[in-house]
């Protein structure tokens, strides 16, 4: 069997536990530590996630979209492709090594959507964006951790807080789009996005190709309350 090769190891601030890019033939892994994050293999729920997103706007023509969590780099290309060209997608990514890698040996795998000039990139806490956002985003794309109820960085769990989404509720232009990836179901996570004030849509996805693992993916559509 063809072994690993680490390509590359990054620390996530407030967090012991390493980052750590590696790479068998054509296959990369992002793992936390020695639990697998992400694969290049199995990325169909993350371009789900951005085409569900944009089919929801109101108006694709000059939408502002956030993503939040950069990964492989497959929800933001996913995102691209169904956008304008009049559009802009600020991408927060936490980790810069993450950004360094999406430029470097990962840059192909979403055809390379960093190079876009539709993007801006915010080396930053997506969470912080959202505090200070009023009004600013068609769509919210939240690809963080494993979702809602599979963290594995305890201080990503404010985004899916009530206050969390209340700050994504009114960083939201009206009837605009906050939409989540998640590894699992998580009834009280639906639960809290309606008393946030949106109307929520659940959807299963496959992981990849309509096989593998089923993942959930939420559609909160902004009622202009918050």
């Amino acid at each position: 069997m063809i072994p690993w090769t680490e390509l590359g190891r990054a620390t996530v601030p407030g967090d012991e536990t390493p980052l750590v890019l590696v790479r068998r033939d054509e296959e990369f892994v992002i793992r936390v530590g020695h639990t697998p994050l992400m694969s290049s293999r199995m990325h169909d729920s993350e371009d789900a996630l951005a085409a569900g997103a944009c089919e929801r706007l109101a108006s694709l023509e000059n939408a502002r979209v956030l993503v939040g969590g950069l990964g492989m780099g497959f929800t933001l290309g996913a995102a691209l492709r169904a956008l304008p060209a009049s559009a802009e997608v600020v991408v927060a990514e936490l980790v810069p090594e993450i950004v360094d890698w999406n430029r470097g040996p990962l840059a192909d795998l979403a055809d390379c959507p960093l190079d876009d000039p539709r993007v801006l990139v915010h080396i930053g806490d997506v969470g912080d964006l959202l505090r200070a956002a009023s009004a600013t985003f068609d769509a919210v794309l939240l690809d963080v951790d494993n979702g809602p109820d599979g963290l594995t960085r305890a201080a990503n769990s404010r985004l899916y807080s009530a206050n969390g989404l209340r700050d994504a509720a009114r960083a939201l232009r009206p009837g605009g789009v906050l939409a989540v990836w998640s590894v699992a179901p998580d009834e009280a996570f639906t639960t809290r996005l309606q008393a946030a004030g949106f109307n929520v849509e659940m959807v299963p996805v496959r992981a990849h190709a309509g096989k593998g693992s089923h993942h959930v993916l939420w559609f909160a559509r902004s009622s202009g309350r918050s």
